[in-house]
């Protein structure tokens, strides 16, 4: 295996974009690590709030009602999993795009290799993060913070889950992205969801940076930064004219489309 602080690395700060052009910029990263360019680290911001959905799931587990009422956007992530409610300000998102060849080939390996950043981050923070010691059953499996924890890629602290990551590999590139819980904000990312499940019940199961530090968001922000940055040897960046092209196109062909987040086909 490639050192990952092999190549040339790019750190693009924390963005505030919509939803579907947030998926694209993943995709646009992964076909320029793919094809010689760059490897990217960044952090980003859903803006405005979002709700993500695996790529499995079913669109009638959404409260489509709800998200129209309260400004939330709907999309479609590339990779598995539940569907993650971002909340404009109490989410911190980030992905890690690398050549499929620098990384390990078993996807537990590769979680455990492309999480290490993730878990200094934490640190940094002040956070006493882990991956979960052993699984948990899920409260409501279309949610990922409250789908059935896995050891393999479910961060927790004190037990609660504080970060979900999933990966997907396109065009010889993985991308790995992730969302950790700075703060929570449980009426909506129930509301989401058509489910009954009391927000009690989400509190017991998920915690947050703010609720276990009390660190403020832009220092949190800055802590994730540095730990991608330091583990590959990244550089402060941004993305080329090209690129931002790309990733227009692809948001408005694809991923803000009712095809692609409603019936799961991509339509370029």
């Amino acid at each position: 295996m490639t050192d990952l602080a092999d190549g040339e690395w790019r750190l693009i700060r924390e963005e505030a974009r919509p939803g579907p052009m947030q998926m694209a910029l993943d995709e646009v990263a992964a076909e320029t690590a793919a094809t010689g360019g760059p490897r990217t680290v960044r952090v980003y911001r859903w803006a405005p709030s979002s709700l993500s959905l695996g790529y499995r799931q079913e669109s009638a587990t959404v409260d489509w009602g709800f998200c129209a009422d309260n400004g939330v956007e709907v999309t479609r992530r590339p990779t598995g999993g539940g569907g993650i409610y971002h909340d404009s300000t109490g989410d911190i998102s980030y992905t890690i795009a690398v050549p499929a060849a620098a990384v390990p080939g078993e996807l537990l390996d590769c979680y455990e290799l492309l999480c290490e950043p993730v878990l200094e981050a934490f640190d940094r923070m002040g956070v006493d993060a882990a991956f979960a010691a052993e699984q948990k059953p899920a409260v409501y499996q279309p949610a990922c913070y409250l789908r059935a924890i896995h050891p393999a890629h479910d961060i927790v602290a004190g037990g609660r889950k504080l970060s979900g990551n999933a990966q997907y590999r396109q065009r010889d590139a993985v991308v790995q992205h992730g969302s950790l819980s700075y703060t929570r904000v449980p009426d909506r990312h129930l509301g989401v969801f058509d489910t009954g499940i009391d927000t009690r019940e989400f509190q017991g199961r998920v915690t947050s940076i703010r609720e276990q530090t009390g660190i403020d968001r832009p220092a949190a922000v800055t802590e994730l930064e540095v730990a991608l940055a330091d583990r590959v040897g990244a550089e402060a960046g941004r993305w080329t004219d090209a690129e931002l092209e790309r990733a227009v196109t692809l948001a408005e062909t694809k991923y803000a489309s009712d095809r692609w987040t409603r019936d799961r086909e991509d339509p370029t």
